[in-house]
This record gives C-alpha cells, structure tokens and sequence, in this order.
C-alpha cells in the first residue's frame, strides 16, 4: 500500500512537471518511511552482513550512513589481520567510520551527485532485457572483483563497466522508487534514526536474564561468562515478546537500567580491559536470514539454566583469566563448571548451537564447508553414556588434550603449529578409543533422545550450508556422533574462536582442526557400526587421496571391539539410518515421505489433493543419483520452486543437490574429488537456504510436464534453456522482486521467528 501511495504522488509529481506547473505540497521524504523500504526491497539481498559488496550495508540507517571500503572482509591469503568493522559495535557515526576507511556514498562533492546517485542513475539508464541471460562480461557471485569506487573515480568505472550500475545485474527501481532516491539524496540524504525498543514484557524479562548473567561471586562470575560465550551469536527472542524483536548479548561498560556502552573485542572471550557487565541489546537493522540464528527465552528458559548450573555442590575458587591459553581450552578455563551442566545445556537447543558452526553467521564460508559433506545427519551422545561427563578421572587426563590452535596467527609457524596440535588431538582420540573399549557395547541407548534437537539434518550447498530438525531425505553416506568433548571444541574453533578479520594462519589453523573434528565425529558414529565392517565403511568415506591423509594425520580407529546394534552386515550405515527413522518416532520433526517414499503415496498426508498430486510428481526428481538423473548436472546448489496453485495458494519447496565427493579431507583441490554420477537431489517442503541459487516459479497444472522435461533434458543445455525460459526466474524477470521476496514470506506465513530477507549473491545466471 505505501508502494502505491508513493507512485501516485510520484506520477503526480511528473505530470506537474509536464505541464510546467510546479508540484504542490511535495511531502518529505523520510528515510524511516520512504527509503529503507526500498533499499529492503531491492539492495538488502546483496548488501548486508560481512560479505557485502564494498561493505555497504544497506540494512539500517547506520549502515547507509556508514557508507563503503574498499577493505574486503573476506581476503584469505592476507599476511596480517585487519581490523574488524562490525556494524553497531566497532564504531558509531560516519566520523568514527571514516577514520576506519570508511567513504561516504550518500554526500555529493561539490557540483558532484553523491555516489550512490550516480550509481543508481547508471543502473537505471540500462534496463536489462526481460528474463533474458544477463551478459557474460559481467562477473556474478562470488568470481567477482568488487571495485569499490571513490566518488573521483566513478567515471572511470562507469566507462569500464557501463552495464554495472545499481541495482546490479538484476531487475531495478521502479521509475518511483528511482525518483524517490534521487530526490532524498539531492536533499542531502537526511537520515533519522528509529532504533528498536524493548516492550515492558521485554524489558522485565531482560531485567532477570541480566541480573543471572551479573550475579555477584566467583561462581556466578564463571557461570555468567560461560553463557555470555555460548550465547553471543544468538538473536534472543523472549516468550511474550514482540513479533520481530531480538536481542544479542554484548559486554557494557554499564550496567543494567543504563545505556549500553559496548566492548568491542574481536572475540567474545579476549580481555574486556575494564569492570564490565553482560547486557541485553536490540538488534537494530533489517532482520537477514544468513546471520538469523534465533534462540528462544523465557521464565521455563532461566528455570531450567538456575537448575543446571546452580542446583549443585560445587564452586569456583578462582576465576580463569583471558589469555590465548584459556581461549585455546575451554574445558581447562570451565572445568569448575559440572561437565553435564555445559553439556545439557548444549544439548537442550542443539539445533541452534550446531547453526552457529555450521550455517554462519559469516556469511562465507567454502574455505571450512568444504571439510563437510553435502548431506549428513547428526546424533548426540546421551550424557550418562559420555565418559567425560561421568568419570573426573578421564576427564583430568582428557582435558589438557582437547586445546585448539589458532590463538597464534604467525604466518611462519602454520606447519609447527598444525603438528602440534593434530598430535594433541591424536592423542586424546588414542585415549578415547581405549577408555571406551572398556566400557559396555554402545547400543540405542547411547544417542540422547531429550527433544526434537537429538536428531538434525545438514545440507551443505558449496561455501553455506543449513542445519534443520529431523531426518531429512535418503539415507547419507556418513553421520555424525557428537560427544560433549567433541560438541564444544566445535563450537569453540568455529563460533568463538574463529575471527573473520583474521590473517591466513588463523583461518588456515581454524580449517584444518575443523577437518579432524569431523573426522572424530565420524568414528564417534563408527562405534555403532558392526567391529568387522568399520575399517570398509571409513575406507568408503576416504576414497583415493583420502587414504593418504588418513594415514598421516587421523589416529587408528577401534575396528575389535563390539556394537550392541544388530545391523546388516552388508550395508550397515543404511541399515542403522532406516532402523533410526523407524525408532525416532515423535524426535523426528520432519517426516520425510517425499525422498523416503516407501508406498504408492510419496506425499504429505496433510496437504491438499492438488499439492498431494504435485508432490507426488515431484518425488520422482528425489533420491535419484545423476547418472539416472543427468539434469542433475545443470542444477546449481539450492533452487527453489515456487508452485502455485489454485485460488491464490502457493507451496515453496528447496531442490537441492548433493555433490558426492570421493573424500573431503583436503583444504584445495575439491573439483578433483567430486564424483558426479552420484550426485542426487533432495526436495524440501520450505527455504532451505539463506541464499537461494535460482527459481523455478510452476503453475501446478505444469507440474507433471515441468518434472517429465527435467527428466528428458538429461544433458540437453538447449532443452534445460528452454525449461528456464518457461518456468525459470532469471535476475531480469520483471517479477523477480516479487518472487524472490514471496520467499520470505512463506518463511513469516509459516515459521515467523525464522523468517529474514534472504541473499542474492549466489543467484546464478541460469
């Protein structure tokens, strides 16, 4: 509706103009009401979070006002860290930005139209052609080099690229929104600030959180950093509390009932320098789903974090300090901590913590996603069953095993450091290995079965990945078993630890140890399998090059002593994965009958007849390897399709492809290991990805044509053209605005606190 009030006044405006008649009454433009609705529409997808272009971050007034670098966050060969430039928390004003090599692209110069006008007027005078390809010269995704131009330098790059104004290589404005952009930045683009508030129902919650986090004494102290370190990443939503509103924990300079005055430390666990106080603050800004991971809070929620960790005999005589030694080893700087306390806690909202690690909220990620496979499951250690939560004996020999490198960022000391540390690990997976052949035959009940977190699904689409609750799709190639020693150095290497302004030592050391914390996963889980068929299972996953690294850097695995499990001999990992659905029952939060469909019937019983019948038809495009299934090889990561049905309804579904790889155990080379025939497909009910790869939009009634023409394209790039040009959204589709943010709204329509404007970068040109 706004929308449309604003074209009115715009065509208005325009006919005055014609006429020779000065416009009456021009209303002011507000940048709350008229302008960060637009930049929401048609720039937040491709400029927010760390990777945005020049890091311009259009989700907030702050961000616009902030303007560009030319300073990329994402530099993985960089000899030196740089310094980072969070939005909201390393610097506040345009000022303090500018002395962070920040330039304004809202201030004109002189005669000069400021920057952002100029790009825009670019854009604008180049309309792409409607649904066409847009043209190869212009580097897309991740490939491209972003110039980041100075305003003295825009006519140089407007003659070298004159096709790359903005919106980029996308759909644009429309004509209003254009003049209404230009018209604010002609004004000197005032900017107002409405930031977010809490509600009295927020407020009062956040008053409890902060006083548990600040309580006075050694002990609460301990507690109160343990979960400021584990819950820094989270946007808090509160029960009661406004649709919209999160919360983040920072470290203040003051306390509670005054205004937040932030530490801004690279990490969540260097030194604060200063008293400090654990606060509760809005998180400002346009809400985007690839740095959207949610956690819920609420008085069940304190209930239960005051009976974990302070219903025991226990306390902390002194208080850890911040050094490298005490971030390289969280279990030494918690070990006050009862081990099952941190463990059930993680293990209460596994899915968020698993998130944190695995889908961001970096934003980029292909240098640690290519340690995963595409597809995975993950399973949890049930705590009475956990060694090093049960027995302090184990867990005193185990601790000083479990440190993690990347606290020392010497370029030159990368290999020494790497030994160092892989030895360490090796060592203890030596320990765990014989410590638990002593122990009963693991058995069903080894896996926690707690809530709907004890079973999680992973899909990886090249450099991001999503996590979700359930077994979802065909049964994977590998699981994963998470210890509680094994959960928290994940975390700790890859969430708290890991600095994304940090230089290639730091980022090379946090990759490898991410390789063989996948790998511990991994024999963790090769526990249950039958003792004889171990050594052929993990010979299964290491494939090729992959025997060398396991013969240089992994600990030998236990292939003697026995599972409780009876499993069938030939194909155990399948076996395990078919009996687990069947015994998940109501911990299984994502019946899958679309990619496990055993009947006549591969649909959700729920649904319509008319998306019964679509699904149906899509389920023969599931679990089917390419080499049945050739267009598979034209498919990008995650596409998603669109159907709509009668009466205005609609169904989104995530079609994605699961690379299969000969092993993923090296850092470079990925291209080399990927075994494409075997590549499969799983389609999802829902957004299965902040960053969609391409559209389908299909009327149901096209359905059955549209999946019949995927399976006659085999490797037909003419036939696969023409199916897009049908059904395809390209970035030049006239409605691709519409389309691409309808995304959103099925996520509000049906999962409201995850939803989020989602990310177009990786928005293939198809």
């Amino acid at each position: 509706m706004v929308h449309r009030l604003i074209a009115g006044a715009f065509a208005l405006l325009i006919s005055s103009a014609a006429l020779g008649q000065a416009p009456q009454n021009t209303p002011t433009i507000s940048y709350t009401r008229d302008i960060q609705p637009i930049f929401t529409e048609k720039c937040v997808a491709c400029h927010a979070c760390n990777d945005a272009a020049c890091q311009l971050n259009l989700g907030s007034a702050e961000g616009a006002s902030r303007g560009a670098s030319k300073v990329p966050v994402y530099q993985g060969d960089r000899s030196q860290a740089v310094t980072p430039t969070r939005l909201f928390y390393d610097a506040s004003g345009p000022a303090a930005w500018q002395k962070l090599g920040f330039s304004s692209v809202l201030d004109g110069r002189g005669s000069q139209a400021a920057l952002m006008a100029r790009m825009l007027e670019l854009g604008h005078a180049k309309p792409l052609v409607p649904n066409a390809k847009i043209p190869d010269n212009i580097v897309l995704g991740l490939n491209r080099d972003n110039m980041c131009p100075l305003p003295g330098e825009f006519d140089a790059y407007a003659k070298a690229h004159p096709q790359e104004g903005m919106p980029l290589a996308v759909t644009g404005l429309t004509d209003a929104q254009y003049q209404t952009l230009q018209r604010w930045l002609a004004q000197g683009a005032p900017v107002e600030q409405d930031p977010v508030r809490p509600s009295a129902a927020e407020a009062a919650q956040i008053a409890d959180w902060e006083a548990l986090l600040n309580r006075p004494g050694s002990t609460e102290a301990l507690v109160g950093r343990w979960l400021y370190e584990h819950l820094f990443l989270a946007h808090i939503h509160f029960v009661g509390g406004e649709p919209g509103h999160f919360f983040q924990w920072v470290r203040s300079r003051t306390p509670s009932g005054q205004p937040i005055d932030v530490i801004a430390t690279r990490r969540p666990n260097d030194p604060p320098g200063t008293d400090f106080y654990y606060r509760l603050m809005p998180v400002q800004g346009v809400i985007v789903h690839k740095t959207h991971i949610t956690y819920p809070m609420g008085p069940q929620k304190l209930k239960r974090v005051k009976q974990l960790f302070y219903s025991g005999d226990w306390h902390a005589q002194t208080l850890p300090g911040y050094g490298p030694r005490h971030r390289a080893n969280p279990f030494e700087t918690f070990e006050a901590i009862p081990a099952v306390a941190r463990y059930q806690f993680m293990l209460d909202n596994a899915e968020y913590f698993v998130r944190t690690f695995i889908r961001g909220p970096v934003c980029r990620g292909q240098i640690a996603t290519d340690v995963i496979r595409d597809n995975f499951w993950a399973l949890f250690q049930e705590p009475a069953h956990d060694r090093y939560v049960t027995d302090a004996v184990y867990r005193a020999e185990a601790t000083p095993l479990l440190a993690m490198p990347g606290q020392i960022d010497d370029v030159g000391s990368i290999l020494s450091l790497w030994h160092a540390y892989r030895d360490k690990r090796n060592e203890y997976e030596s320990l765990r290995r014989d410590t638990y052949a002593d122990l009963p035959p693991p058995s069903w009940s080894t896996l926690w079965a707690g809530n709907d977190n004890a079973l999680l699904t992973i899909f990886r689409h090249f450099d991001s990945a999503s996590v979700t609750k359930g077994l979802i799709g065909d049964v994977p190639l590998t699981m994963w078993l998470f210890d509680y020693p094994l959960f928290e150095r994940t975390y700790y290497q890859l969430a708290v630890n890991f600095d994304v302004y940090g230089n290639v030592s730091h980022q090379a050391q946090t990759r490898l140890y991410f390789d063989l914390i996948r790998n511990g996963a991994e024999v963790n889980f090769l526990r249950l399998m039958p003792a004889s068929k171990r050594g052929a299972v993990l010979s299964n996953w290491y494939q090729n090059s992959g025997k060398v690294k396991m013969w240089m850097d992994y600990e030998e695995i236990d292939t003697s002593t026995p599972s409780a499990l009876k499993l069938d001999l030939h194909h155990p990992v399948r076996d395990f994965g078919l009996k687990l659905i069947e015994r998940s029952g109501s911990l299984n939060a994502a019946p899958d009958p679309i990619n496990r469909c055993t009947g006549a019937y591969c649909s959700r019983p729920q649904m319509s007849e008319e998306f019964r019948d679509v699904e149906q038809s899509l389920s023969r495009l599931a679990s089917r390897p390419a080499a049945g299934l050739k267009v598979i090889n034209q498919l990008p990561e995650a596409t998603m399709l669109r159907i709509e049905g009668q009466g205005g309804k609609r169904q989104v579904y995530s079609l994605l492809r699961n690379r299969a790889h000969s092993n993923v155990a090296f850092m470079l080379g990925e291209a080399y290991r990927y075994q494409p025939g075997l590549d499969t497909l799983t389609l999802v009910p829902g957004v299965l990805s902040s960053y969609p790869n391409f559209m389908f939009n299909v009327p149901a009634s096209d359905v059955p044509e549209f999946v019949e023409d995927l399976e006659a394209a085999r490797d037909d790039k003419d036939r696969f053209e023409r199916i897009i040009m049908r059904w395809g959204v390209r970035r030049s589709h006239p409605q691709f605005w519409q389309y691409f943010h309808d995304l959103n709204r099925y996520i509000q329509e049906t999962d409201p606190v995850e939803a989020g404007v989602l990310d177009m970068n990786r928005y293939e040109n198809l």
